[in-house]
C-alpha cells in the first residue's frame, strides 16, 4: 500500500511554468510505473506522463515536448515539469502508481489563464 500526496498546482497565464510534485508514504524504488493524469471538468481522466523504475518514461500526446516527467527514488517523490502550459491544460492532476493494484493521490488544481 502507498499513499500519494500532490502539490504545486495553481494558477498560471498561457505560456508559463508549474512544477507538480507527488510525494510517496514508502519507498517507490520497487514500484515500476508511477505516472500522472488529469481531469478536467466534463471530460475523462487522460493520460499526462508515466516513467517505469528504470526511467523510460511515456507521454500523452497532447504534452509532448513540453511536460517532463522524473522521479528521485531517494526522496520517494515524482515530479512533472509543465512548461509553455496552455488553457487546455486546465485540470485536477493527479499522481498514479501501480503495484499489486493502482494507488491515486487526491489531486491538485492547475488553472491556466489566457
Amino acid at each position: 500500500q502507498v499513499q500519494l500526496v500532490e502539490s504545486g498546482g495553481g494558477l498560471v497565464q498561457a505560456g508559463g511554468s508549474l512544477r507538480l510534485s507527488c510525494a510517496a508514504s514508502r519507498s517507490i524504488f520497487s514500484i515500476k510505473f508511477m505516472g500522472w493524469y488529469r481531469q478536467a471538468p466534463g471530460k475523462q481522466r487522460e493520460l499526462v506522463a508515466t516513467i517505469t523504475s528504470g526511467g523510460i518514461t511515456n507521454y500523452g500526446d497532447s504534452v509532448k515536448g513540453r511536460f517532463t516527467i522524473a522521479r528521485d527514488n531517494n526522496k520517494n517523490t515524482v515530479y512533472l515539469q509543465m512548461n509553455s502550459l496552455k488553457p487546455e491544460d486546465t485540470a485536477v492532476y493527479y499522481c498514479n502508481a501501480v503495484t499489486l493494484s493502482p494507488y491515486w493521490g487526491q489531486g491538485t488544481q492547475v488553472t491556466v489563464s489566457s
